[in-house]
């Protein structure tokens, strides 16, 4: 199947919708955090990330593949499973070697300032709260170029 780009799309959420929508994946990762408009995304745009029970989509679909979606966290919106902000999140630290850094500093910080200047919220797990601490100045000074 032909790789969807981004740019052809009006926002990254319509194209992730396209990408995906009506399949049975699981958005997750910088893919996730776009479609929860936490994260801006980046010009044409073409890999999406996915937990999946097998391969089906395109070849610019990066899968995690699972045997079940039953300890995965997710939300539907529309006819797109994503996985919820929390759990996006810890992914990401989890996999703080080989992760987007800046998509995820950015969906923090964008938490922080639309949540009251908290992060609260979010359940980080205890074996990702070094990495978390870590992070949370960076994403508290994101926007003054800190």
């Amino acid at each position: 199947m032909l790789s969807k780009i981004s740019s052809k799309y009006v926002s990254n959420r319509a194209w992730l919708r396209d990408v995906v929508g009506g399949r049975e994946v699981i958005l997750c990762g910088v893919s996730a955090l776009e479609f929860l408009d936490m994260f801006v995304g980046y010009m044409d745009e073409n890999k999406v990330y996915v937990y999946a029970k097998e391969k089906c989509l395109s070849d610019n679909v990066d899968y995690k593949i699972v045997n079940n979606f039953d300890n995965i966290e997710y939300i539907i919106i529309g006819n797109v499973m994503c996985t919820s902000f929390t759990q996006t999140i810890n992914d990401m630290l989890r996999s703080i070697d080989t992760t987007d850094e800046a998509a995820l500093t950015e969906a923090l910080s964008n938490y922080y300032y639309s949540n009251s200047e908290s992060f609260d919220g979010i359940k980080i797990e205890p074996d990702n709260m070094l990495t978390f601490q870590t992070l949370k100045p960076l994403a508290i000074e994101y926007y003054s170029g800190g």
